[in-house]
C-alpha cells in the first residue's frame, strides 16, 4: 500500500499513464503537491524533480538505467524527495522548470533532472545522466545542501529572479507591430534557412533539426501579404526535404519529433499530436499556395495518420512512442534483406532504391530508415509496394 509519508513509492494512484509506468521503481517517487514539498521540508532535504512524458525516448533509458537500479533509488531516497511529472499532465510545471533548465545550461531537453528548494525553487538542472554521473551528481548535490546551503540559497534567488523577469517581460510592451517589422523578421529568418538541407539550426554541427512548423507558416503568410517570392522558396525547400526525410514516415505518414542529423535522415522516433496538428497546417498551406504535389500528398496521408492512429475512443492520445518492445525505431527501420523477403527480389530492389535503403544501413546495425530518394514514377508500382510493407510492419511490435 502507498504511504504519504515519502517512504514508498505512491505513483500506482496517478491518473498519468506515465507516472505509473514508474509504479514499480524502487525510488519512493510522490506526485507534484503541497504535501511533497511539505515533507521535503520536514526532512530539510532538498526535491529531485524528474519530469518526462511517456514517448521520450531518453526518459525510457535513465529509468532503466538509473530508477529501476537499486544502488541509484537508494542515493535518491535517502537524501531527496523525489517528484515523478508528467509533462502532458502539468504543462504549467513543465514550462517553468524548463526555463530555469535553460537559463543554467543554455539548452533544455527531457528527461529533465531538476534539484529544487523545499519551496519549489531550482538550484541546479539539467537533463538526461547515464548512471555513473547521476550517482556522482546525487552525492555532490547531497553534500552541497548539508555543508554549503547558503550557496544553495543564493542560486535559488538568483534563478527564481531571472524566471519572474522573463515572466514579467512576455506580455504587452514593445513596439507596435506593423508590415515593416514583420518584413525584417522574415528576412532575419531567411538569412538563417539551411539551403542545402532545408530547415533551420542554431547549432554548428546542424543537428538536432526540429520540424519549425511556425516559422513556415509565417513564410506562407509573409508571401500572401507581399508575393515576395524568397519566403515560399524556403517553406518549399523544408518541407520538400522533411517530406523526403527519414523524418517523415514513407509508409504510413505523420512526422517524428525531429532529427538527429542536419539532412533530416535519422529521427527521434517518436511522434507527437501537436508536432503533427501544426505540420498538417504547414503541408496544407504549401499545397493550397503551390499546388505542389507533394504538399498534397503529405496533407492527405498527415490527416489520414492524425486520424487512424493517432485518435482513439473518439478522442487523440497525445503520442506514439519511440520505442517499440524496448527497442528504439524497431517498427520502422528496414534491411534490403527484409525487403526482398516481404516483396520479392524485383519489387525489393526497386524498394531499395526508391527508399534509400542500402547494405550499410543509415541507422543502427545495418538497418536503414525509409527516405523518399526518386521520383514516383511508376505510382500504382509504388502504393502497392508500401501496401505490402505495411502489413509486414503491423506484424512487428508496435510502439504504444
Amino acid at each position: 500500500m502507498s504511504r504519504a509519508d515519502g517512504s514508498s513509492n505512491t505513483l500506482a494512484l496517478a491518473t498519468s499513464p506515465y507516472l505509473r509506468q514508474h509504479a514499480d521503481n524502487p525510488v519512493h517517487w510522490q506526485q507534484w503537491s503541497g504535501d511533497a514539498l511539505a515533507l521535503a521540508a520536514a526532512r530539510d532535504v532538498p526535491i529531485l524533480l524528474s519530469i518526462g512524458y511517456a514517448a521520450c525516448h531518453w526518459c525510457h533509458v535513465m529509468a532503466h538505467e538509473s530508477f529501476e537500479d537499486a544502488e541509484v533509488a537508494a542515493a535518491m531516497n535517502a537524501d531527496f524527495v523525489c517528484i515523478k511529472v508528467d509533462r502532458e499532465e502539468r504543462p504549467d510545471l513543465d514550462a517553468v522548470y524548463m526555463n530555469a533548465t535553460v537559463a543554467l545550461t543554455g539548452q533544455g531537453g527531457w528527461p529533465m533532472t531538476c534539484f529544487l528548494t523545499p519551496d519549489g525553487r531550482p538550484f541546479f538542472c539539467g537533463t538526461y545522466y547515464p548512471k555513473p554521473s547521476f550517482l556522482q551528481l546525487l552525492g555532490a548535490v547531497a553534500d552541497t545542501w548539508r555543508t554549503r546551503r547558503a550557496e544553495v540559497e543564493e542560486t535559488s534567488d538568483n534563478i527564481a529572479g531571472e524566471l519572474r523577469s522573463m515572466a514579467s517581460g512576455l506580455p504587452g510592451g514593445g513596439p507596435p507591430v506593423h508590415p515593416e517589422l514583420c518584413d525584417d523578421a522574415v528576412a532575419a529568418v531567411l538569412r538563417d534557412e539551411d539551403t542545402g538541407n532545408g530547415g533551420f539550426s542554431n547549432s554548428p554541427s546542424g543537428a538536432p533539426k526540429f520540424p519549425p512548423s511556425a516559422l513556415l507558416e509565417a513564410l506562407v503568410r509573409n508571401h500572401e501579404r507581399t508575393s515576395a517570392h524568397a519566403p515560399v522558396e524556403t517553406v518549399t525547400r523544408a518541407c520538400e526535404a522533411m517530406a523526403r526525410g527519414g523524418i517523415y514516415d514513407q509508409l504510413a505518414g505523420g512526422f517524428a519529433r525531429y532529427s538527429v542529423d542536419a539532412s533530416w535522415v535519422v529521427p527521434h522516433f517518436e511522434k507527437m499530436l501537436y508536432d503533427n496538428a501544426q505540420l498538417l497546417r504547414v503541408y496544407a498551406h504549401w499545397a493550397r499556395r503551390t499546388g505542389n504535389p507533394l504538399a498534397y500528398k503529405v496533407t492527405d496521408e498527415t490527416a489520414r495518420f492524425l486520424l487512424d492512429d493517432l485518435r482513439q475512443d473518439g478522442m487523440f492520445v497525445s503520442s506514439l512512442d519511440a520505442d517499440a518492445a524496448g527497442v528504439e525505431g524497431l517498427t520502422y527501420v528496414w534491411t534490403p534483406e527484409q525487403l526482398t523477403d516481404a516483396l520479392g527480389e524485383d519489387d525489393g530492389q526497386w524498394a531499395a532504391r526508391v527508399f534509400g535503403v542500402t547494405a550499410e544501413g543509415t541507422f543502427e546495425g545495418g538497418t536503414s530508415v525509409l527516405q523518399l530518394h526518386s521520383e514516383l514514377g511508376d505510382v500504382e508500382r509504388f502504393e502497392r509496394v508500401r501496401s505490402v510493407l505495411r502489413a509486414v510492419r503491423l506484424t512487428r511490435p508496435q510502439p504504444a
